[in-house]
């Protein structure tokens, strides 16, 4: 050993300047890719069965196309398919992982300062809270005396509407057609089985209960909307019984416009 100080990162893939994808998410699909079932390649990368169907419903909610197929039943959810896109997704990770740790060899030959590098770049680990991530691009504004109506476009059929300050808006620069995320608190979504009933929330995202998890007080329950995407709501255990949840059930997840906040991907 030489003594000489040395800088090793991770790579981080992102989309529009926002970071959805790093190494321990690939060895996740690459073991995705050759288990075929969530539950193996989980144990196979160290994780837990929550952790990686966590990680999968984020990088789907994230990407414009879904990385991961699941089909659901059984005891852990049916089976687990990745998908061309999330193939090439890991092509091109390992083709850029020799050629970063090279550069970052050149980078820390000019560093006079390591401690006050690491520093800097602590600044920028920040993470949310937020158990719902939604990546959509606006399609409406509505500017009031107030407040801003925004609504952003997921997909080809779900849309969430987000209410928030002239200030905050005009502090963020939103503009009719900038990608950015929404982000909403599980204990914030409100669950029905009634599909066709009318509510006052302005967000209604309907889908299929894909995964449950069940405590003393509460209930985790995750649905799968189109495109891969999902949905965390969590509900109390008096309002899970007598919703009568199961895996596979149609549900629909509704929040209203001020519990959405927006964050930009730029």
């Amino acid at each position: 050993m030489d003594g000489k100080p040395g800088l090793k990162g991770r790579l981080l893939l992102e989309k529009d300047g926002a970071a959805y994808l790093g190494g321990k998410r690939i060895e996740l699909l690459e073991a995705i890719d050759r288990h075929g079932s969530i539950a193996s390649a989980a144990k196979a990368v160290g994780m837990s069965y929550k952790g990686a169907w966590d990680a999968i419903d984020a990088m789907n909610n994230q990407s414009d196309q879904p990385l991961v197929l699941r089909s659901i039943g059984g005891k852990h959810g049916g089976g687990t398919e990745l998908t061309g896109y999330g193939r090439n997704i890991i092509r091109l990770f390992r083709r850029g992982e020799g050629e970063y740790q090279r550069i970052l060899a050149a980078l820390i030959e000019g560093v006079e300062d390591f401690d006050a590098l690491q520093d800097f770049l602590g600044r920028f680990s920040m993470r949310t809270s937020a158990r719902n991530q939604f990546a959509g691009r606006i399609a409406h504004l509505t500017r009031g005396a107030v407040n801003v109506d925004v609504r952003i476009k997921l997909d080809e059929k779900n849309e969430i509407a987000s209410v928030v300050t002239v200030d905050s808006a005009d502090s963020l620069g939103l503009e009719i057609g900038m990608e950015v995320y929404a982000l909403v608190k599980a204990p914030s979504v409100i669950l029905t089985t009634d599909l066709a009933g009318r509510f006052s929330a302005e967000n209604r995202l309907c889908g299929t209960v894909s995964r449950l998890h069940v405590g003393e007080v509460n209930a985790e329950v995750m649905l799968v909307l189109g495109n891969e995407k999902t949905v965390t709501a969590i509900v109390t255990l008096d309002t899970f019984n007598r919703l009568g949840l199961v895996e596979g059930a149609s549900a629909c997840a509704m929040f209203n416009a001020s519990s959405v906040i927006l964050a930009l991907v730029r």
